[in-house]
């Protein structure tokens, strides 16, 4: 079910971790470091993937190199928008993808690119043709698009820069090949003839009403590889296991890439889901508690868990993380099947 482990999501762009709080990225140096150690203790063959940077920078790159965190990963990815926010031409994929090959020689994977229909929907569709042929050309051997639906307006969009944008942020909305309607836009047709090889990345909000329509469109589409996440603040909602559990049944027969991130306020050095954790190992032993449930092959498959009795039920136990650690926690989740 799952061929990779995503450690966080674009780290560099403040939208997603506080810099004020880690300014020089040691802590999330520390974070990827530990996710990555407790990740290959559950699962050894579980490709890691450092959380894909945004904006590409080099010089960042290395940083993370000098602290060692790319010794706990197997992957470096990278995410792009050229034609809607990055100030580089489209074309300019393939040395963007060389600056990181510079660095490292692990493999670049590109796990969120897009193109926004705000301005017109013809260039959506120009913008993916000509991306993944850039992209193919340039070697990379995973392509996540992002994404399959239009964010609705009412939801609105995972931001700290909304007033630096201007008129941008509403490009935000418009990224999806499928509208808020329900109707598709051109590009899909043509991600369609590309579907075997190029993943989609779609986020999937806690009970996202979306999930099965989502996979409905991936299998239609003959979508292969699908990157999604797991969100460590959403593990401490009510019902949150069932949630997921329901999340990955769905995306069963898909190749999936999970990002683990998102912190818990009460688990934040401050109260925001953007801030380094109090306990990095408190992240990592979710990391490792997800692989375990959802990597390794050892949760029951759920038709067979339906012929059960009810007296012999395996429904978890509410378990709040913060007081369990990792194997107090996934032994009292074996012990409740």
């Amino acid at each position: 079910m799952i061929e990779a482990a995503m450690i966080w999501n674009e780290p560099n762009n403040k939208s997603h971790w506080d810099l004020e709080l880690d300014p020089e990225w040691r802590l999330f140096a520390d974070h990827v470091i530990r996710a990555g150690e407790a990740i290959r203790g559950v699962d050894p063959t579980m490709t890691r993937v450092l959380g894909g940077m945004s904006p590409i920078d080099p010089h960042w790159l290395r940083r993370m190199q000098t602290y060692g965190a790319l010794d706990a990963v197997d992957v470096v990815a990278v995410h792009g928008f050229p034609l809607d926010w990055n100030l580089w031409p489209l074309n300019a994929w393939p040395d963007k993808i060389a600056e990181i090959r510079a660095v490292t020689g692990k493999p670049v994977w590109v796990t969120e690119v897009g193109v926004s229909s705000f301005g017109a929907e013809e260039v959506q569709a120009f913008g993916l043709e000509r991306t993944i042929g850039l992209l193919r050309s340039a070697g990379v051997p995973r392509i996540f698009w992002y994404s399959l639906f239009d964010l609705p307006q009412s939801w609105g969009a995972e931001t700290r820069h909304r007033e630096a944008e201007g008129s941008s942020y509403y490009r935000h909305f418009y990224l999806g090949l499928i509208r808020e309607d329900g109707t598709p836009k051109p590009a899909l047709d043509t991600y369609g003839r590309y579907a075997d090889a190029i993943g989609l990345m779609q986020w999937f909000h806690f009970h996202d009403p979306r999930l099965d329509e989502a996979v409905t469109w991936m299998k239609r589409l003959g979508t292969k590889r699908i990157r999604t996440g797991l969100s460590w603040a959403d593990s401490f909602r009510p019902n949150a296991i069932d949630w997921f559990d329901r999340q990955m049944d769905a995306l069963a027969d898909f190749d999936v890439t999970v990002t683990f991130c998102f912190t818990p306020a009460h688990l934040g050095l401050a109260p925001h889901h953007t801030s380094p954790a109090k306990d990095p190992q408190a992240f990592a032993d979710f990391c490792a508690w997800m692989i375990d449930r959802y990597g390794s092959g050892r949760r029951e498959d759920s038709a067979i868990l339906a012929t059960r009795p009810a007296s012999t039920s395996s429904h978890m136990p509410e378990l709040t993380p913060l007081h369990f650690d990792r194997d107090e926690r996934l032994a009292a989740e074996r012990s409740a099947a």
